[in-house]
C-alpha cells in the first residue's frame, strides 16, 4: 500500500511570479511519485506570462484568465477570490504556494485558508516600513505574512523583519531567492534573441545598460525623469546603447 500524494497547488499571475516560481514548480515535477504538482495561474499578466512559460517549459493546469484592461485593483482581488477559491475547492490541496507581493499572492494566501489549506509563502519577509511605498506591494506582503503557514525568507534579514513582527521561529527558514535559481537556469544555455532589435543590441560594441521602470510609483512624470536621463546618458558617452522593455501597461505605454 502506498501513502498517499502530497497535493500542492502551486499559484502565479504576473510575470515575475512566473520567474521565480519556475524553479519550484521544477524541482517539485522530480517527485511524481510523493507529489501531485497542480500549477495555478491567475492570468493577472497574461500575455507576458506565456513568454515565461515558454522558456521554462511549463503550463498551467489551471488559467483564471482574470486580465481585464484598466480594472482596479479592487475588481482584481475580487474576481481573483471568486476564481480561485471554487478551483482549490475541487483540487483539495495539502499546501497552497505563491510568491512575492502581487494581489495574486494575497489572494493565494485569503482563499487558501478558505478552504482549510496550509499556505507557503516565497519571498517572505520583505519590508519598507511605509504602507504606501511600494504600493500595493506592501500592504500585499504584509497580510500574506499574517495568513501564511510558512515562510521562505531569501535572506537573513527577511527573515528577522518576520521574527520581529512575531512569526513562529519554527516557520521560517531561509531559502536564497529562488529568481537567482531562474537566472542560472536561463544562463546555462545557449540562448539567442528571436526579437533582432534585440540580437543586434547585445551584439554591438561598447557598454549596453538595461533599463526597467515599469512600477506603479514609476508612472507619469517619474517614468517621463527615466526617459530624460536615459537620453542625457547616451548623449554623455556616445559608446553606450540602453535597452528598455516596454511594459505591456498602458499607463507605462503611454509615456
Amino acid at each position: 500500500m502506498t501513502d498517499k500524494k502530497l497535493t500542492i497547488v502551486c499559484v502565479l499571475g504576473t510575470r515575475p511570479d512566473a520567474v521565480k516560481m519556475a524553479p519550484v514548480v521544477k524541482e517539485f515535477a522530480k517527485f511524481p511519485d510523493q507529489v501531485r504538482q497542480v500549477v495555478i495561474s491567475t492570468g493577472q499578466h497574461r500575455e507576458m506570462l506565456e513568454q515565461v512559460f515558454s522558456v521554462f517549459e511549463m503550463r498551467p493546469d489551471h488559467d483564471l484568465g482574470l486580465m481585464v484592461p484598466r480594472q482596479t485593483l479592487s475588481d482584481l482581488t475580487a474576481r481573483a477570490i471568486t476564481a480561485l477559491t471554487p478551483v482549490l475547492e475541487a483540487e483539495k490541496p495539502d499546501l497552497v504556494i505563491a510568491q512575492g507581493d502581487t494581489t495574486t499572492t494575497f489572494v493565494a494566501s485569503l482563499c487558501a485558508g478558505y478552504v482549510r489549506a496550509r499556505f507557503g509563502h516565497v519571498e517572505a519577509g520583505l519590508r519598507t516600513d511605509d504602507k504606501w511605498d511600494p504600493f500595493p506591494e506592501e500592504m500585499n506582503r504584509r497580510m500574506t505574512t499574517r495568513l501564511a503557514d510558512l515562510h521562505f525568507a531569501p535572506t537573513g534579514l527577511a527573515a528577522q523583519n518576520l521574527l520581529s513582527e512575531g512569526v513562529p521561529p519554527a516557520t521560517v527558514r531561509v531559502t536564497g531567492n529562488t529568481v537567482v535559481d531562474a537566472l542560472l537556469s536561463v544562463a546555462a544555455r545557449d540562448y539567442r534573441f528571436t526579437d533582432p532589435a534585440l540580437a543586434a543590441a547585445v551584439a554591438k560594441p561598447g557598454r549596453l545598460i538595461l533599463v526597467t521602470a515599469h512600477r506603479r510609483e514609476n508612472w507619469g512624470e517619474p517614468m517621463a525623469d527615466v526617459c530624460r536621463a536615459v537620453l542625457r546618458i547616451l548623449e554623455t558617452f556616445p559608446d553606450t546603447h540602453v535597452v528598455l522593455p516596454m511594459h505591456l501597461n498602458p499607463a507605462v505605454r503611454e509615456v
